[in-house]
């Protein structure tokens, strides 16, 4: 685990899986347009929370890239669950303010809901092809801006499940 204090709220980077955040209230969906299971993360958060998930998710369907929607945790140990549609690389555009307001826009609703701590995945990175290195550096900055405009954010926290995408995240915020 890497951790960083910022103005009052821990960053933290660790190896691992986004369905087995106890501690955070929230976990971050890389999710598909029409909010549905699919491989990789939304796959394993749709898993993890349960059918009734999906039921939620329906008429809030479709986001675009770069919006994020809030859901209940259901069986996950979280209490909610934020999906956010990363950009397609090489194909949605402007891809770095799409990325990045993933994660503007997961942290605002995290803050209008009260929501103290919050869990990201490598959004974008796998099946959408954005490349690791962009996606670590384009997260990072952006939260790091971001944290000190939503004190009621103590804790945020990136899970990633390789190592490289971990190696990558640990250089990227050992970089800024």
């Amino acid at each position: 685990m890497i951790e960083r204090k910022v103005n009052g709220s821990q960053l933290e980077l660790v190896q691992g899986d986004i369905t087995r955040q106890e501690d955070c209230e929230a976990v971050v969906n890389a999710a598909n347009a029409e909010l549905l299971p699919g491989g990789g993360v939304a796959g394993a958060i749709h898993r993890a929370a349960g059918p009734e998930l999906l039921e939620e998710c329906r008429p809030l369907a479709p986001i675009t890239p770069g919006e994020a929607v809030l859901t209940r945790g259901y069986n996950l140990p979280n209490s909610y669950i934020i999906h956010c549609l990363g950009p397609i690389y090489g194909h949605d555009h402007p891809e770095e303010e799409l990325l990045a307001r993933c994660y503007v826009n997961a942290i605002r609703l995290a803050q209008e809901n009260e929501i103290n701590s919050i869990a990201f995945p490598a959004i974008s990175t796998g099946a959408f092809g954005y490349p690791s290195k962009d996606a670590a550096k384009i997260a990072i900055k952006t939260v790091l801006e971001e944290l000190p405009k939503n004190p009621g954010l103590k804790l945020v926290r990136f899970v990633l499940f390789g190592e490289k995408d971990f190696e990558i995240h640990k250089n990227e915020l050992r970089g800024i």
